[in-house]
């Protein structure tokens, strides 16, 4: 049978969506509703499905956030309220998607692919599957690069200089940003943060990662081929999901 998830912080848009799909769809098996972009990272790795129906604008981290960290075989459609401009990358990028408000005619189109492209062996992520969600988030954007952070320690704020900022992780509601000396929180998102920073320096690895190049001591590969990162003054190692791998081919 086949699964799938939906994730959609609007109840009522994702019942309806689940309510589409049992119309259009009887044999699909909705194996969880996520109401952030948090929750459904976190259940797709746990689930698996075969699918997942996710909303671009999520708190936590967004539809496009979570498709980079899949590290499964699970299929995605997005459901997004973009305009025509931002359509055409979609098309472009060869990515499934469904316009809000969820018409059924679009959304027989969308699974008719879906289901056709399940009979298919999946496909690894590659540099130019990364490299189009990252488009569609406006991480190549130009701007000044950020110089510093104001973060939080307990009651205090302090003014942290990005330089001396290891890397940045979030999770639900905060932002942690690490340096060589402590842990301080932000409520900047991953997605909102990376057009601020020099590309030439910082470097996302995971949905909700971002490292600084100048703090790299190296990478190792686990028995199961997975690539770490490693700090020079933080034992701490962090995870590069496989959407970023290509960045380390040539370490």
């Amino acid at each position: 049978m086949t699964t799938a998830l939906i994730a959609d912080d609007e109840p009522h848009l994702a019942q309806y969506l689940k309510d589409q799909l049992a119309l259009l769809w009887p044999e699909l098996q909705i194996v969880h509703i996520a109401r952030n972009g948090v929750e459904a990272a976190g259940r797709i790795a746990e689930l698996q499905p075969d699918l997942a129906f996710l909303d671009i604008q999520m708190p936590g981290l967004t539809g496009l956030e979570v498709a980079q960290g899949i590290e499964g075989a699970t299929r995605v459609v997005f459901v997004t309220a973009y305009d025509e401009y931002a359509l055409e990358a979609f098309e472009h990028a060869a990515l499934d998607y469904v316009l809000k408000p969820v018409k059924s005619e679009r959304l027989a189109k969308a699974l008719a692919r879906v289901r056709t492209s399940l009979t298919a062996p999946a496909a690894e992520p590659d540099a130019a599957l990364a490299q189009a969600l990252q488009r569609l988030m406006g991480g190549t954007a130009q701007a000044p690069a950020l110089r510093y952070v104001r973060a939080s320690q307990g009651e205090l704020m302090h003014q942290i200089a990005v330089g001396d900022v290891l890397f940045f992780h979030a999770d639900e509601k905060y932002t942690c940003v690490q340096t060589t000396t402590a842990e301080y929180l932000i409520r900047t998102s991953i997605v909102e943060l990376l057009p601020q920073l020099d590309p030439a320096r910082f470097l996302q690895i995971h949905r909700a990662t971002l490292i600084n190049l100048d703090h790299l001591a190296g990478t190792r590969r686990d028995e199961a081929s997975r690539l770490f990162v490693r700090f020079r003054s933080l034992e701490r190692e962090l995870p590069v999901s496989r959407a970023y791998v290509h960045h380390f081919k040539a370490m």
